[in-house]
């Protein structure tokens, strides 16, 4: 079995639990609290800013010139492309780009992305994708299976899914899931056990985030 496989087999009650959060399903059904969305475009824009680093990490650590080059696809890819998108359709929304600069990480989105950078900068190649992989791979799913749900024909949604369930974002993500099956083919039951556990950890911070922007989550207010 590959290691991806062994992943979401070993991880399916976790990895399900994302595709079936309120967040997700209301927006399938078209019925998702804009304000909601809203908050959770602004803190997903905050997260980009350093989920793209992972990617500038993978094209550090990488070993093999066209690997190398690909991270620095993904890279620019993130940067240049999805997050000017996230700008452009969070104008749709009423939200200016002088907001999303600005936003503060919510505590969640904070810990999650310090929890990423922290792994990625820790190890190998194969420590940068089980910490980014686990975002990539599962909105991608939740973007194919969102693509026949009155949430793909939302006048406000319909981009959402669309841009995850894309053929070109479906490509880079077979891509990553591919070169970690590579990576990870021979190594120890202690390593594959260690990689393991960053996934996990990193597919409970998906769930984390959802329930975040779902419950409008942000810090306490002290007088």
């Amino acid at each position: 079995m590959k290691f991806s496989q062994r992943l979401v087999t070993e991880l399916k009650p976790i990895w399900e639990a994302n595709h079936h959060h309120p967040f997700v399903q209301e927006l399938a059904d078209g019925t998702l609290d804009i304000e909601k969305f809203k908050f959770y475009m602004v803190q997903d824009y905050v997260y980009l800013i350093d989920y793209a680093k992972l990617f500038a990490l993978g094209a550090i650590k990488a070993t093999d010139l066209a690997v190398e080059g690909k991270f620095a696809e993904l890279l620019s890819e993130t940067l240049n492309t999805e997050m000017g998108l996230h700008r452009a359709y969070a104008k749709k929304f009423g939200i200016e780009e002088a907001e999303l600069e600005n936003a503060n990480p919510t505590p969640v989105t904070l810990s999650y992305t310090n929890y990423m950078l922290s792994v990625g900068q820790s190890g190998g190649l194969d420590k940068v994708l089980v910490a980014l992989l686990p975002c990539m791979w599962s909105y991608n799913q939740i973007g194919h299976l969102l693509k026949d749900t009155p949430g793909a024909k939302h006048p406000l949604y319909s981009n959402w899914v669309a841009m995850y369930s894309d053929d070109e974002y479906t490509d880079l993500t077979t891509w990553t899931i591919d070169l970690l099956d590579e990576i990870t083919a021979g190594k120890s039951e202690a390593e594959l056990k260690e990689l393991t556990e960053i996934f996990k950890n990193t597919t409970r911070y998906e769930y984390l985030f959802w329930d975040m922007a779902y419950n409008h989550q942000d810090w306490p207010k002290i007088k």
